[in-house]
């Protein structure tokens, strides 16, 4: 009796974390928001970029191959995947390759981003997610690195979470068949 009380409450629970969870446009077996599904139209978003200015998304969109890079000055994956997105970006910028660096940064590290920009050498836009609204739609559990990329018609295609050396191909390959549809 008393397993099986156990087990009931642990299903009851389960059942109403399942109903929170997707209340908040969350899945509770990958925790991915559902605006930010491969084949979803991207969602528009305008952020700061490092320098201040105004970043809009839709600016892009229908124009360029996108990939959105979440990162973290705090996240050593990220500092790896760096010299890929940048070397990906440099070969492919002028062919309508866009890479945005959207930092997940909070209040504690945000100082650093700037710093971290230029120590790497990142020379495609950086933009601050402060208050996390980006990473809402598109990155919910706050993965670091998180990749999405966007096709020229505005429509996610792939996303990626974590890092692992070799990524990279997979991410060259995906971009490279986009940008020469």
């Amino acid at each position: 009796m008393k397993l099986s009380l156990s087990k009931s409450l642990g299903c009851a629970l389960l059942a109403v974390m399942t109903t929170a969870l997707a209340a908040c446009g969350q899945s509770t077996l990958s925790g991915e928001g559902a605006k930010a599904a491969v084949g979803a139209t991207a969602v528009d978003f305008s952020l700061d970029d490092i320098e201040g200015n105004r970043f809009r998304l839709s600016d892009h969109l229908g124009k360029k191959v996108i990939v959105l890079d979440f990162w973290a000055t705090w996240c050593d994956p990220c500092k790896a995947s760096m010299p890929h997105l940048i070397e990906l970006y440099e070969k492919y910028k002028d062919q309508g390759l866009l890479v945005v660096g959207v930092s997940i940064d909070g209040p504690e590290s945000i100082a650093q981003v700037k710093k971290d920009v230029a120590q790497m050498g990142m020379t495609f836009p950086v933009v601050l997610d402060t208050e996390s609204r980006v990473v809402a739609q598109y990155n919910p559990r706050r993965s670091a690195p998180y990749s999405v990329v966007i096709d020229k018609n505005g429509h996610v295609i792939k996303r990626h979470d974590g890092y692992t050396a070799g990524d990279e191909i997979e991410l060259a390959r995906v971009v490279e068949a986009e940008l020469a549809k």
